[in-house]
């Protein structure tokens, strides 16, 4: 289905040349109304705000969250040389004009723009060749993209636009939106999407992929999002009704089948496309940070001391899912959740993996911490569902007697075994718990300690010198 967006309205792509909110009303080209004629046209077009999301260079949906967060936490130190803007993650010394924020921010606005752009034309669309159903259906998928990428504009950036049209009269001028009010509307596009999605996965055969979303993949967002805003009884409860579904999700008992297409833990995955030129068969991550050759070459992106320290004797994650490479006499770590990578990788070869973007374990993360801080269960089950998470890595189950400080440590520990080098879940867990200034700045390669400002990313600087309106983040 991906491979299809190629032919998406031109239109839709105008965001990827240039940037937010100085797009002028495009010119001799299809209008987005026309676009949605027929059911074909708009799958066509909704395929092509995913595969914004998931081909092409790397992108905030495409391996540099996890990668510059990894950074600005403590998980991935950059071993090469040269490239001062990369260099400047580990010590969290970014200059106002660092190109890999402004990568970050230009590409989740240009995936916004598509959502929008679909979104528009669904509404202007009275065609009757084009089904109510699947208007329904694809209206829910583009408010939950939109919302899947304010959610992380606002945690990298914090206050940002709030662009919810691709009208550039209305986008011009437009101010930072508080983060408050961000995630108002995250989670009200979110609430709508859950309506709209079908509860299955709608892809043929048995074993369909998980690569649309569904209810359980907007739940999963929700969950997230509940979370981050200390909503705990909904994000319990959204995380229940995924771990609940029994019949569809459950925790892979080797690590090394948790990111195929087939994994039971998938609840979202975006598929790659096999034959593009910039990672042929293997995702953005693994592509960019496996070695190659994978036992001599050189780990740019190699795991910190502190991040390896923190596993315990025996946790198959860490033998599953990191790599040791000796490059030059020097052995440098990985990270080795995703196989493919240069040195394997085929194009146009199907794929033995996919982009991994929600999974169970996270859902029993989810649901214990929020257990932890008041939704049904209390610590017991908070536990429990630490030591469902604990029994898959060949760990010890954590003792019934804990009190909630180490409830609370423990969870921050299987967090960052479990989902290290993945979405930036470090980098965000340290912020939202307000442990970053501790931990990093304790850090010794990140002496001296500049300053919290640098847990936000600068504002890309031009998108200042466009819209004078938006003020850069303080400190930049």
């Amino acid at each position: 289905m991906l491979k299809l967006s190629r032919i998406i309205v031109p239109a839709f792509f105008l965001m990827s040349c240039t940037k937010m909110i100085e797009v002028p009303q495009p010119i001799n080209s299809i209008t987005t109304v026309e676009m949605f004629k027929t059911n074909n046209q708009a799958n066509t077009a909704m395929a092509g705000v995913y595969t914004q999301l998931v081909n092409g260079a790397l992108s905030f949906s495409n391996g540099y969250t996890t990668i510059l967060g990894g950074m600005s936490a403590d998980e991935i130190s950059y071993y090469g040389t040269g490239d001062a803007h990369m260099l400047s993650f580990t010590p969290n010394q970014l200059l106002f004009n660092n190109s890999y924020t402004s990568q970050v921010w230009t590409s989740a606005y240009n995936v916004i723009y598509d959502a929008n752009a679909v979104l528009e034309g669904i509404a202007g669309s009275d065609s009757p060749e084009f089904s109510d159903s699947l208007r329904t259906k694809l209206t829910g998928e583009a408010k939950f993209v939109r919302a899947f990428c304010f959610f992380y504009l606002t945690n990298l950036f914090g206050d940002v636009p709030l662009v919810l049209t691709i009208d550039f009269n209305k986008t011009r001028y437009m101010t930072k939106t508080p983060a408050t009010e961000v995630y108002r509307q995250i989670i009200q596009d979110l609430k709508d999407a859950y309506d709209m999605v079908g509860v299955n996965y709608p892809s043929p055969g048995a074993e369909p992929e998980r690569i649309v979303p569904n209810k359980a993949v907007v739940a999963a967002m929700l969950a997230r999002t509940y979370l981050y805003t200390k909503d705990y009884t909904n994000a319990a409860a959204q995380a229940t009704a995924i771990i609940d579904n029994v019949s569809r999700y459950k925790l892979e008992t080797d690590p090394n089948k948790v990111f195929a297409p087939a994994s039971k833990e998938a609840i979202w995955q975006l598929k790659q496309n096999t034959t593009a030129v910039n990672f042929l068969n293997a995702t953005g991550e693994g592509h960019t940070m496996i070695p190659s050759p994978l036992a001599t070459g050189i780990a740019n992106y190699s795991l910190t001391a502190s991040l390896l320290s923190a596993f315990e004797p025996g946790d198959i994650r860490k033998t599953a899912w990191t790599g040791v490479t000796n490059y030059n006499g020097t052995p440098l770590t990985y990270a080795y959740k995703y196989k493919l990578g240069k040195h394997n990788a085929v194009s146009g070869a199907a794929s033995s993996e996919y982009y991994m973007v929600f999974r169970l374990a996270e859902m029993y993360l989810i649901r214990a911490e929020a257990a932890v801080n008041g939704a049904p269960g209390g610590l017991s089950a908070a536990i429990t569902d630490l030591n469902a998470i604990r029994l898959r890595a060949k760990l010890q189950p954590l003792s019934a007697s804990l009190n909630e400080e180490q409830v609370k440590a423990a969870i921050a520990q299987e967090r960052r075994t479990e989902l290290f080098v993945e979405w930036g879940h470090r980098w965000l867990d340290l912020k939202r718990t307000g442990q970053a200034n501790a931990v990093l700045s304790a850090v010794l390669a990140k002496q001296p300690w500049a300053g919290d400002y640098q847990l936000l990313y600068p504002v890309p600087p031009l998108e200042i010198d466009v819209n004078p309106r938006i003020k850069q983040n303080d400190g930049y």
